[in-house]
């Protein structure tokens, strides 16, 4: 007994661990996508995340005034300014050269061809010095090593929400998701109860045949499908992608709640009977609040599907700038604004946090939900 108690201690250790890694591998990615989502740019592009609250330094080429911001100081032309031009940052390296961009230290003077000198503070001011007027009105390059301190903005989500196309296909992806959610769930309770309370012909043949079509995949039914909503008049519309959505949906749906509704105490329904209950009132009355859980678990599947499918919303509904969801959007996010990290960090959390809302709401029916329509049956 010892042995067995121990291993089972082991065991709990265990598993408790491996949920803890599990949280860890899904929580600090997403965190990590927050923190980016309000990085600056050009931080983004030079240090990970975990460095967010911490200076980052980066080599960068400047361009000082050209000709035209000169002023002959004594016998000496001038031109005078700051490399940041409004913005932060403290020059902590800088040179004259591409082969020795770190040469000088800020207050220094650094030596240029034509006897140009060059003075750079550690604000960014600088004076360029020649005996000779300057003729070119592009300016000289700087090279210097900047360190900048952290910085945080709300203009990734303006971009995104305002400018990007991301709002628009938010709303569009609500327009699809809550509809797909719904219809499914409501139809497969109905359907649920009849298979596990109601007698009727065929009733056993119709259990299987939806245990058989868990396992088919829907890619078969893709283009059928399609060329059946084409034919009545429903293609590349919303309804059509409800009902699509609905058809997928139900056979997990009807499954997970007919296996929960059958596990329900048989002395209820049969006392709800007696008095006389239809069966309408007892579904109504009994059945849909004793089956919350059930319900609950299945709205999260689906919602999450909903939410992140790309497929059949590119099938049923195309590329219409219209009706674009946010997983098509963020595909041509991906294409025209790949190098645009924070577009990216922004769009995706924009994406995921209504999933995140809904499954943090959702998340204590999951399990109660999930096993009992696992195992229960009748």
């Amino acid at each position: 007994m010892a042995d067995i108690a121990g291993q089972k201690a082991r065991l709990t250790w265990a598993i408790n661990i491996s949920v803890i890694v599990l949280v860890l591998l899904w929580t600090i990615p997403t965190f990590g996508l927050l923190v980016s989502s309000f990085r600056d740019a050009d931080q983004i592009a030079s240090t990970g995340w975990w460095e967010a609250l911490f200076p980052t330094e980066r080599n960068e080429i400047f361009r000082a005034k050209g000709a035209d911001a000169q002023n002959l100081v004594g016998d000496v032309y001038q031109i005078k300014g700051n490399l940041f031009e409004g913005g932060q940052g403290a020059i902590i390296a800088f040179g004259v050269s591409s082969l020795k961009p770190t040469a000088y230290y800020p207050g220094e003077t650094g030596k240029m061809s034509r006897d140009r000198l060059l003075t750079l503070q550690a604000n960014g001011d600088y004076v360029l010095a020649s005996p000779k007027p300057f003729r070119s009105s592009r300016g000289v390059r700087i090279f210097a090593t900047v360190q900048s301190p952290p910085k945080f903005t709300w203009e990734n989500y303006q971009k995104v929400l305002f400018s990007e196309g991301v709002g628009r296909s938010f709303l569009n992806t609500f327009t699809v998701t809550i509809p797909a959610t719904i219809i499914p769930i409501l139809i497969a309770a109905f359907a649920a109860y009849a298979l596990a309370w109601m007698q009727f012909p065929g009733r056993a043949l119709l259990i299987a045949a939806v245990v058989g079509l868990l396992v088919v995949p829907l890619q078969m039914a893709l283009i059928p499908l399609l060329k059946l909503h084409n034919d009545i008049g429903i293609g590349k519309d919303y309804l059509g992608i409800w009902l699509a959505h609905t058809g997928f949906g139900l056979p997990l749906a009807i499954y997970l709640l007919r296996n929960y509704i059958a596990g329900l105490p048989r002395e209820i329904i049969e006392s709800a009977k007696v008095d006389g209950a239809t069966d309408f009132d007892i579904f109504r009355r009994i059945i849909l609040p004793l089956s919350f859980p059930a319900l609950a678990s299945f709205a999260i599947f689906q919602f999450l599907w909903v939410w992140n499918d790309l497929l059949v919303a590119t099938v049923f509904l195309g590329n219409n700038e219209e009706q674009l969801v946010m997983t098509g959007r963020l595909r041509e996010l991906l294409g025209s604004r790949g190098g645009d990290w924070e577009i990216l960090a922004a769009s995706a959390f924009v994406s995921i946090f209504v999933p995140l809302i809904v499954f943090f709401s959702l998340q204590r029916f999951l399990v109660r939900g999930l096993l009992a329509g696992s195992v229960k049956g009748g």
